[in-house]
């Protein structure tokens, strides 16, 4: 039974915020979440997500949608969920990111 005892794979990879190709991104720059920026700016349209195949089923997509949340919550962005994988599959895990979604009602505007 292992007890936690420390090792890599237990380790959060580092996720790198690409500002100038809009990504953040393993540092291998294997796996990556692609996003733009609407509404002056002010809102995060994320609209990809991508793990190779010999990467799925460690968390990679979590951990680079964490990375996406956080920066917009840290710099008051409105994300609109575009990609699948975080409208099917990240927010509904991770209800408590609702919050940092655009609103739905405002979304025709842009």
């Amino acid at each position: 039974m292992a007890t936690g005892s420390g090792g890599a794979a237990t380790e959060a990879p580092k996720i790198v915020w690409n500002e100038r190709d809009k990504r953040f991104e393993t540092e291998d720059k294997k796996a990556y979440l692609e996003y733009e920026l609407r509404n002056g700016g002010k809102v995060m349209d994320i609209t990809h997500t991508f793990v190779p195949s010999s990467k799925r089923g460690l968390g990679l997509a979590s951990h680079l949608s964490v990375a996406a949340f956080n920066h917009a919550q840290s710099n008051k962005l409105s994300v609109i969920p575009t990609c699948s994988y975080i409208s099917d599959t990240f927010v509904p895990r991770n209800p408590a990111w609702k919050s940092v979604l655009f609103s739905e009602d405002l979304k025709s505007s842009i």
